[in-house]
C-alpha cells in the first residue's frame, strides 16, 4: 500500500525540479548533501516571499528600520553569544558505514500487535482486526520527523522482511504510524509517542545495523580562517543566525537614526550551521536564509509587544495564502525555552514530512545586549528622556525561514484538479496555487495564433506588463491549451490571449487560474487589471 504522504512530497520535489523552481546543488557532480540551488522559477518565488516581508515589516512600518550586516564577524561575538561554547548537537558516528547521527534524535517507540491498538482509534482498529498471524511485540530507534525512508529501513531489520511497507494514517492523538509487511499480510500500529528518547547502549545504526562509536559534542558553525596563516589566532565562523548582527550594530542603528523605543531592526540574510543530518528537502539545510526581526521596547511593555508580534507574525503566513487547517500558532511549554527566553510561539506548518516550525516569536529579555555589554566593554543601555531613566531594553524576535516560508508556499500550492482542455474535453492538471504576491509569474500572454497581427498585439500587451514592474511570460509556441497548462504548473495567476475578436474590438480574454472562468476586458486595461489583483 503506498505512503500517500511521501506520494505528495515525491510529486513536489519533481515538479520543482521539471519546473525550475529547486535544483540539487552541484548535481552534475553527484550534489551535496544539505545545499540547495533555486532555479528561474524558484529564485522569484523566493524573492517575492523576501520582497513581501521587507515590504510589509520595513517599508509600511515607522518603527523598523532594515540592516545588511557581514557573514563573518569578529569570532569574539559568537563567544558573547555563545555559540562557540554551547552551540552543539551530541553526534554518533556507525562504526560500520561511518553514517553520522544526532543522538539526541533517536525516539524509541513501541511497535502494538493488532489486538494491542487502542481504543481510541476505532476507525483503523477495526481494519487491523482483519489480519490474522500477527508478530509479537517488537522495539527500535527511528529519527524524529516520522522520516518513513528511515522507518522503512528499520522496520525491515525488525521484522525480517524486504517488503514492508510505512504508511501514515490519522490518529485520534497524533499521526500514527500503520506498517505493512506485505508477504505476510501482517500489520503493526506504532504508537505516535516516543517510549523513551535518545540512544540506548544497545542500539544499532538504521542503515546497516552496525555499533555506534560514543556520543561528542559537534559544533554546529562552520569555521574558516582570515588571513593568510590558518591558526587559531584568525579562525572566523560563518553566522549561524543573522541576530546577533543586528544586536552588535543595535547601538550603530540608535545612534543614526535618532530612534525611540519601541522601534526593530529587520534583516533578511544567509546563515550557515553544519547539520549533522540534513534532511525533508530544503527544510533542515547547511546553508540557508532568515528573515528576522529585534524589536527594542521597555521591559515593563515587552509582554505586550511579544503578544502583539506573536499575532502579527501568524497572520502574515495566513494573508500570503498559508490558510488551510495545516498552519498553527504553537506556544512553548515551559520546559522547551531556551535558558534567555521569557516567552516564546512558533508558527508551524503541517508538511508532507510532518509539522514543523516555519518561524519562532520570542521574548529574549536583556539577555543579547547585556551579554555584549558585558563581552565588549561597550554601553549598551538605552537613556529614555521622557523618564530620565537608563536601562537596557527587552527584546521581542520574530525570526522566520525564508527556505521554510517558500517550501511551505509551494506544498500549500500544489493542487491536482480537472480543467477542460482545448476541445472542452475535462482532463486532470497539475497547479499551483500560489498567493497572486508571491506567484513566480504575475501574467503570462499569449497569440492564439502566429499570425493576422496578433503576435504584434501580445508582444505589445507583454511589454507594457513588463515595463509596469510585473513578471510576465510571452508564449507562442502549441496549442492554447497545452500553454494555460504550463502556466499552471508555473502558478501564474492569469493568462492573457489574443483572439480574432481582439482584432474587431481591441479586448482579450483573461483566465483565471484557480476558478478558470474568462472574460474580456479592453486590451488597455490589462496592465491596470493585473495591478489591481496582484499588488
Amino acid at each position: 500500500m503506498a505512503d500517500k504522504t511521501n506520494d505528495l512530497m515525491e510529486k513536489i520535489v519533481a515538479l520543482c525540479k521539471r519546473r525550475g523552481f529547486i535544483f540539487p546543488s552541484s548535481e552534475i557532480y553527484g550534489g551535496i548533501n544539505g545545499f540547495w540551488d533555486y532555479g528561474p522559477l524558484g529564485v522569484e518565488l523566493k524573492r517575492n516571499v523576501k520582497h513581501a516581508w521587507w515590504e510589509d515589516i520595513v517599508r509600511r512600518r515607522e518603527d523598523i528600520l532594515g540592516l545588511d550586516c557581514a557573514i563573518i564577524m569578529n569570532p569574539k561575538v559568537w563567544q558573547a553569544s555563545g555559540h562557540v561554547a554551547g552551540f552543539n548537537d551530541p553526534m554518533v558516528d556507525c562504526k560500520a558505514c561511518k553514517a553520522r547521527f544526532r543522538a539526541d534524535q533517536f525516539e524509541r517507540y513501541h511497535l502494538l500487535a493488532a489486538d494491542e491498538v487502542p481504543d481510541q482509534v476505532p476507525s483503523v482498529h477495526e481494519q487491523w482486526q482483519r489480519f490474522k498471524g500477527v508478530e509479537p511485540t517488537a522495539r527500535f530507534v527511528a529519527e524524529t520527523g516520522n522520516d518513513t525512508a528511515a522507518l522503512q529501513i528499520l522496520v525491515r531489520r525488525t521484522l525480517d522482511s524486504k517488503r514492508a511497507k510505512v504508511r501514515t494514517v490519522p490518529c485520534a492523538d497524533g499521526p500514527a504510524i500503520e506498517l505493512f509487511v506485505q508477504d505476510g499480510n501482517k500489520s503493526y500500529y506504532m504508537n505516535p509517542t516516543p517510549v523513551e528518547e535518545g540512544l540506548a547502549a544497545d542500539d544499532r545504526c538504521p542503515n546497516c545495523g552496525g555499533e555506534f562509536t560514543e556520543a561528542r559534542k559537534f559544533n554546529l558553525m562552520f569555521d574558516t580562517h582570515a588571513g593568510a596563516i590558518k591558526d587559531d589566532a584568525n579562525r572566523v565562523y560563518l553566522r549561524p543566525e543573522t541576530a546577533q548582527g543586528i544586536f552588535v550594530n543595535y547601538k550603530n542603528v540608535l545612534d543614526t537614526s535618532r530612534m525611540k523605543l519601541p522601534f526593530g531592526i529587520a534583516q533578511i540574510g544567509k546563515a550557515f550551521r553544519n547539520e549533522i543530518n540534513p534532511r525533508n528537502y530544503t527544510f533542515r539545510s547547511r546553508e540557508f536564509e532568515q528573515m528576522e526581526i529585534e524589536f527594542f521596547c521597555r521591559p515593563d511593555q515587552a509582554d505586550r509587544w511579544y503578544e502583539t508580534w506573536r499575532e502579527t507574525r501568524y497572520q502574515w503566513y495566513v494573508d500570503h495564502g498559508l490558510t488551510s487547517s495545516k498552519l498553527r500558532l504553537r506556544d512553548h511549554e515551559k520546559d522547551e525555552l531556551a535558558h534567555y527566553a521569557k516567552a516564546c510561539a512558533d508558527v508551524e506548518y503541517e508538511f508532507p514530512f510532518g509539522i514543523s516550525e516555519l518561524e519562532g516569536i520570542a521574548n529574549r529579555t536583556d539577555f543579547d545586549l547585556t551579554q555584549h555589554q558585558e563581552h565588549s566593554g561597550r554601553d549598551m543601555t538605552y537613556f529614555d528622556d521622557e523618564t530620565k531613566e537608563r536601562f537596557i531594553p527587552y527584546v521581542i524576535e520574530p525570526s522566520g525561514g525564508v527556505d521554510r516560508a517558500t517550501l511551505a508556499f509551494l506544498c500549500e500550492a500544489y493542487c491536482e484538479d480537472e480543467a477542460p482542455d482545448e476541445k472542452g474535453t475535462p482532463r486532470k492538471r497539475t497547479v499551483m496555487k500560489f498567493h497572486p504576491r508571491l506567484a513566480p509569474i504575475k501574467v503570462a500572454v499569449f497569440p492564439l495564433v502566429k499570425k493576422e497581427g496578433m503576435p504584434e498585439i501580445a508582444q505589445k500587451i507583454y511589454q507594457d506588463i513588463l515595463a509596469a514592474g510585473l513578471s510576465c511570460f510571452y508564449d507562442e509556441k502549441g496549442a492554447v491549451g497545452r500553454r494555460y497548462r504550463r502556466q499552471d504548473e508555473a502558478g501564474t495567476p492569469f493568462c492573457v490571449t489574443v483572439d480574432g475578436q481582439t482584432l474587431e474590438d481591441q479586448t482579450v480574454t483573461i483566465r483565471d487560474r484557480d476558478s478558470l472562468t474568462q472574460h474580456r476586458i479592453a486590451a488597455e486595461k490589462v496592465v491596470e487589471y493585473a495591478r489591481e489583483k496582484i499588488i
